[in-house]
């Protein structure tokens, strides 16, 4: 944030800097740089230094010279002989500061001859002593190569096949010798401007670098060229272009207006050209994810150019954590840092990347931009409409000539592809080729086989390249004189087209955003103390109204913090005046697309829509380009001393700083500055225009009234207080909040480029152990807040809901947090998971030392480890271990990763609420974790430990399926038990039991269970959440009856255990005759004997009661409800129905237990039917099924039909009577009960249980077997009781195939 600036920081320019060579303190190496001393002396790096900086120091930006010593010469001095290559390299940097603004430099890094006698002797003397060192090693190493005869030093040849590398380096750098070979060492110019004006600063200082080799002196001395571009050329206002003069040629610049993109001047050709669409947008979702990105070049321009550029791509948003495009040698330990980071690496061209040892790879972006390559994180969503994405974007590449999958040779690329755009060539009429036909064009591309390609890839999207929308220039422009070179121009309108084109992506896909945003009830003191707590956007609703493809890179995309960061801003500037410019011009698209698709606000569809806004942003440029709004003065003579400013060609002078240390006092060149005529009249004006913060971080040091600061640089004599802005024209609490709001959550932003004493780097990491801990607590809170909900309502969390989406990608972030933990601090890096490599070592120690013979499977049990007074239903607890849990991730062959196997692990470990438990053992083995980790590592902070397993210690409150839901195909071993009543025992059972087992994702079959020990333990593809068992028995025997009293199913790897209580006979002519029943299940919690997993919620409904439905055996046993408590029960049934379907499809718990369960339909429908039943004689039990039967035969009866009712009437009971028939007709014994239940099931699935309700009602049948007081017989009851099951009719109900086995209805 730029509050309070000087004026002057509207200058262009902050700062002019000189490095290189200081010959007072001659060679020093630079050891930080990582080079090693093997290299000849001429490939080492040494130590540059900042020579000389004008002017002394600004007030608004002080001079970092730390920042700007690294970054001008990020490795250090060079030196080189004539033989070399001595190109000058021009290449801009950023620095970051603490608070997040930023400071650009620009510089310009050319060779100069060295004269110093004492320099050039002490390189003789590195020589000689290298070349003896190197001469042992190679008759060491070379003895046995003698058949390879000599050859001279200087030739080529022989030597290169036998002993290649060393005995080639040898000969190709002994190569200075102080008689005949020159000299030279690398010195670097360059400029510190606060706003990124690439094109016109390389200009800049190329004119200056010519001026001092040409063999002609410049018009005039250096000193006018450099005090005119610090003090008397300025920023241009927003919305104007500005020419002023280098040393040879005018230099135009050009800046946005506040209603367009902001301001971006890095040449984005060169990043498709290098990457290739595709790359492109994978990287940019990996950054919009906010993982971590390292960049790797020989090229530092090439580097900066990247990173800027994708962080422009992504407007509105700004990347909010470390930002290092240029990540000097001597910071290389910041790659281990565990935050979120974009950083550039610069590769020295011989490594490979195989040879880079990066600290953690678990969720990391590696883009090695010089060799066309993107190394992506596992499971990275897709972005969503990809395709067409890249398709959009590749019409607008090829316009300009540019191949969508970028060029691998780039250099030669540009060459050829030069003033080539197609649109240039079907509007030139010259050729033959007619504006009006852009099939020219397509033929023109036709030849180029990327076109082929392209053609290839668009198929699959359905788009047809025939029409190929080439473009046509308004014909004005024909006529506009543009003030700056063709490339340039041409730059800039490829620049806004592709920037344009993913700025639409955003506005298309965040159209609705505010109406999801959750504005705070409390004032923004309070709102800001608790922001921690409070939620800014109703996420759960933003996703459910967004097409289903999006959805995983949505998700993931609203947890970041830039996400969280862009809706802050929003929230503190609710009115238009306070709004940042970034969030205005996002505002205002936002708003003319809601106008454009008059559709309903919140109706999301996917259907791709092309961006609208290109021609009018390049107008805007060509317009400022055409029209030159503002002129700077011309350099002129300074006031120097005679002989002063005189220089030796070829060398860079060290300049006069008295003449460049200040600004002019008072302008004698004021007549030449802008028309008096246009400063008054558009003063006030651009008062009101400009009077509210540029706070975008890009353009962060263009303060307070540009264009009025724009005057006072070019008019020094104007000074009017009156119209000084004063810094509380916006609110300063506010831009307090702004500040606070963007740095908030990101504990360490910028590492500080300074002398880096272990103290600091110590200082540093803490700082990480700190942020880790922080988010660690943030996001278990989050994750718990999501799960539970219930205080989540009161803290403005809006509606409890959670998407199984939205807890993957909660689950996922957490993953990647235990990764970066982990790899902090790592002494070496093993493998891409550190998790999961820290495991494997501790795993490998554990069995070493349990190398003992004679273990069986734990977690499986043996026959014999029954109990033989089993007290109950019970099964031996399943052992807890940490090697048992990594033994069933290794046995998934699906999961190839060490990364995937962590995240695996991970899912498993918080199902089976364990993940503390086995975390706190992996960290018991101090030994281990000493040798694996260095001493500031997270790991070894042991009262951060001790909180972190704390906070996920809180997950065991909470239910976690995220490895069931997640590892659908896994095969997974079950243990069955079947548990008969101990009062009317089993032992004289003699058929054979069956057992047939169904989840949410598939069912067994039917598994035979052996009857003497009732238990089996068997191996099939994840059954999901268990929902059904169907028992059963062959009746086969003398004694075929058996009272079983519940079934208990286990998961053997995640340990759930699930009961399925019965207290039903099975066998003919015993309770209802039923030879198989389907038991409805719930998860049991198993008792537990660790006090650390003592907290649970209660399980989803409790388990059914035992004396379910024994009505009919003894009376008395169950409570008799009133017709009250009956309707009650009823309603919540129904009720738990109706919420099912109101969930999304993917949470939806079992439909089953609704129908089936205890409190479900059928054992509430049940209760009706049993209301005023007609007690039966003592010992005969008469069934609800009964009574049904009795009316079917009613309704069949001949008199019945010959009775003329209406069409309804008749409809319903041919139903009815088709139900029973089939139910009755089913090959299966499931008895009377089950029969019923099967019949409300149906009923329900076909919308028909009101109707047979009124066939009942009005049944003389009933009359018969119904005392008057019951419920079926009061009509206002009835007719309510129809009422409420008719709210069933608007819901597809689908039941579950193991309950309608056998019936063809």
């Amino acid at each position: 944030m730029t509050t309070g600036f000087s004026s002057n920081s509207c200058r262009f320019a902050d700062y002019f800097v000189i490095c290189g060579l200081d010959t007072e303190t001659g060679l020093e190496p630079d050891e930080l740089s990582g080079e090693n001393f093997e290299q000849s002396p001429l490939r080492r790096t040494f130590k540059s230094k900042v020579l000389a900086h004008y002017p002394e120091n600004v007030e608004w930006s002080p001079f970092d010279q730390d920042a700007v010593g690294m970054l001008c010469m990020p490795k250090g001095l060079a030196f080189r002989t004539q033989a070399d290559n001595r190109e000058p390299l021009f290449h801009s940097f950023i620095i970051t500061r603490e608070d997040g603004s930023r400071t650009y430099g620009f510089s310009l890094t050319f060779y100069e001859e060295v004269t110093s006698k004492q320099i050039c002797s002490a390189m003789q003397t590195l020589y000689h002593m290298h070349n003896a060192e190197q001469y042992d090693i190679l008759h060491s190493s070379s003895a046995n190569d003698r058949d390879c005869g000599g050859v001279a030093v200087g030739g080529g040849g022989g030597l290169e096949d036998c002993n290649g590398t060393s005995l080639s380096k040898l000969q190709r750098f002994n190569s200075y010798d102080i008689t005949r070979d020159t000299l030279y060492v690398s010195k670097c110019i360059c400029l510190i401007t606060p706003m990124a004006f690439i094109q016109a600063c390389r200009k800049v200082l190329e004119q200056l670098h010519q001026a001092v080799t040409s063999p002609q002196p410049p018009p005039l001395p250096l000193e006018s060229y450099i005090f005119n571009i610090l003090y008397e050329v300025p920023l241009p206002p927003s919305g104007r272009s500005l020419k002023f003069s280098g040393v040879y040629g005018p230099i135009v610049c050009q800046r946005p207006s506040t209603s367009e993109l902001p301001l971006f001047d890095f040449p984005i050709n060169q990043v498709f050209e290098l990457l290739g669409v595709e790359n492109v947008i994978q990287l940019f979702t990996c950054a919009l994810l906010e993982i971590q990105i390292l960049l790797y070049s020989q090229h530092y321009q090439r580097l900066m150019t990247v990173a800027e550029s994708i962080t422009a791509l992504m407007f509105p948003f700004q990347w909010q954590h470390v930002y290092v495009p240029i990540l000097p040698a001597s910071l290389l330990h910041f790659l281990d840092a565990p935050v979120p980071y974009l950083m550039g690496l610069h590769s020295n061209g011989q490594d490979d990347r195989s040879k880079l040892e990066l600290p953690q790879e678990a969720n990391l972006c590696f883009v090695d931009i010089d060799n066309h390559f993107i190394e992506l994180p596992e499971d990275l969503p897709q972005f969503p409409n990809k395709l067409e994405f890249i398709q959009e974007v590749s019409e607008v590449l090829m316009a300009f000539g540019i191949p969508p999958e970028g060029n691998l040779h780039c250099s030669e690329s540009v060459s050829k592809l030069k003033g080539f755009r197609a649109c240039d060539v079907v509007s030139d009429k010259r050729n033959g080729n007619l504006a009006s036909s852009p099939l020219n064009s397509y033929h023109l591309l036709k030849e180029n086989e990327t076109i082929a390609r392209l053609q290839a890839l668009v198929k699959r999207t359905g788009v047809s390249l025939e029409k190929l929308d080439v473009r046509e220039e308004a014909s004005s422009n024909k006529d506009l004189k543009l003030q700056c070179e063709g490339e340039e121009l041409k730059m800039h309108q490829l620049n806004i087209q592709v920037r344009e084109v993913f700025a639409n992506r955003f506005t298309q896909m965040f159209a609705d955003y505010e109406v999801f945003v959750i504005q705070p009830s409390h004032d923004k003191e309070s709102w800001f103390s608790n922001r921690e707590q409070m939620q800014n956007f109703d996420k759960a609703s933003f996703l459910s109204d967004q097409p289903e493809p999006y959805l995983p890179f949505l998700s993931r995309f609203l947890e970041t913090q830039m996400f969280a960061s862009f809706i802050d801003n929003k929230i503190l500037c609710h009115d238009d005046e306070d709004k940042d410019p970034t969030m205005r011009v996002f505002d205002s698209r936002v708003d003319k697309i809601r106008m454009l698709n008059v559709r309903t606000p919140t109706l999301r569809t996917s259907m791709y829509q092309k961006c609208t806004t290109i021609d009018e942003s390049e107008k805007a440029i060509e317009m400022r380009l055409a029209k030159i709004d503002h002129t700077a003065l011309h350099p002129h003579l300074l006031d120097m001393k005679i002989g002063q400013g005189r220089y030796e060609p070829g060398f860079f002078p060290k300049l006069q700083s008295d003449v460049l240390s200040t600004g002019p006092t008072s302008n004698k060149w004021a007549k030449r500055s802008a028309p008096a005529q246009w400063r008054r009249k558009d003063r006030q004006k651009q008062h009101a225009e400009h009077l509210y913060l540029d706070n975008d971080q890009r353009e962060h040091a263009d303060c307070l009234l540009p264009e009025l600061q724009f005057l006072s640089c070019l008019d020094w004599d104007w000074h009017e207080p009156f119209l000084r802005p004063s810094v509380k024209s916006v609110s300063e609490l506010d831009l307090k909040y702004i500040q606070e709001a963007r740095t908030l959550g990101t504990t360490i932003r910028q590492p500080k480029l300074s002398n880096l004493s272990p103290s600091v780097i110590a200082q540093t990491n803490w700082k990480f152990v700190e942020g880790l801990l922080k988010e660690c607590r943030n996001k278990t809170k989050r994750m718990l807040v999501e799960k539970m909900g219930r205080e989540a309502v009161e803290l403005g969390h809006g509606e409890v809901s959670i998407t199984g989406v939205e807890e993957n990608t909660l689950i996922a972030s957490l993953c990647d947090l235990l990764e970066r933990i982990w790899s902090h601090g790592l002494q070496v890096k093993q493998g891409k998971s550190a998790l999961w490599s820290h495991m494997l070592h501790y795993q490998e120690s554990k069995e070493k030392k349990d190398a003992t013979p004679g273990l069986g499977t734990p977690g499986f049990i043996q026959d014999t480890e029954r109990r033989k007074s089993d007290t109950g239903p019970a099964m031996p607890p399943l052992k807890v271990s940490l090697i048992q849990d990594m033994r069933h991730i290794q046995n998934i062959g699906e999961i190839k990763t060490d990364v995937g196997m962590a995240r695996a692990w991970v899912r498993l470990s918080m199902e089976k609420k364990l993940l503390s438990r086995h975390l706190k053992q992996l960290l018991s083995d101090h030994e281990l974790t000493k040798k694996l980790y260095k001493r500031y590592a997270f790991l070894r902070c042991d009262d951060e430990k001790e909180q972190f397993l704390y906070h996920l210690l809180s997950f065991n409150a909470v239910d976690y399926f995220c490895f069931t839901n997640v590892f659908t195909t896994v095969l997974i071993p079950y243990h069955v038990l079947v548990i008969p009543s101990k009062k009317l025992g089993g032992s004289m059972f003699t058929a054979n039991p069956w057992i047939c087992i169904s989840g949410e994702l598939s069912e067994t079959g039917v598994l035979q269970v052996p009857k003497n020990t009732l238990e089996i333990t068997f191996e099939c593809q994840n059954l999901g959440k268990l929902t059904t068992v169907q028992i059963g028995h062959d009746n086969s025997g003398l004694y075929a009856k058996w009272l079983v009293e519940c079934v208990m199913v286990r998961n053997e790897i995640t340990g759930h255990a699930y009961k399925f209580p019965c207290g039903r006979w099975l066998g003919k002519g015993v309770d209802d005759g039923s030879l198989e029943r389907i038991l409805v299940g719930e998860q049991v919690t198993p008792s537990m004997e660790n006090e650390e997993r003592l907290c649970r919620t209660p399980p989803m409904q409790q388990s059914p009661s035992m004396i379910r439905r024994f009505v009919t055996i003894s009376p008395n046993s169950k409570p008799k409800l009133n017709t009250g408590q009956i309707q009650e029960a009823v309603g919540e049934a129904i009720n738990g129905i109706v919420k099912h379907f109101h969930k999304p499809e993917k949470e939806r718990g079992s439909l089953t237990l609704l129908l089936c369960g205890e409190y479900g339909l059928v054992s509430a429908l049940e209760q009706v039917f049993q209301h005023g039943f007609k007690s039966p004689r003592l010992f005969k039990n008469v069934f609800i099924w009964d009574f049904l039967e009795k009316a079917q035969v009613h309704f069949e009866s001949p008199e019945q039909r010959d009775l003329v009712q209406d069409e309804n009437w008749q409809t319903r009971v041919r139903n009815f009577c088709r139900f029973m028939s089939a139910i009755n007709n089913t090959p299966r014994s499931i008895g009377k009960d089950g029969k019923f239940q099967l019949l409300v099931c149906l009923g329900a699935r076909d919308h028909m249980l009101h109707h047979w309700i009124a066939l009942l009602a009005d049944c003389p049948i009933t009359a018969q077997m119904f005392e008057d007081s019951a419920l079926i017989k009061d009509h206002t009851l009835v007719n309510s009781l129809i009422r409420v099951l008719q709210t069933l009719q608007e819901f597809n109900i689908i039941l579950e195939a193991s309950l309608i086995k056998g019936i063809g209805i």
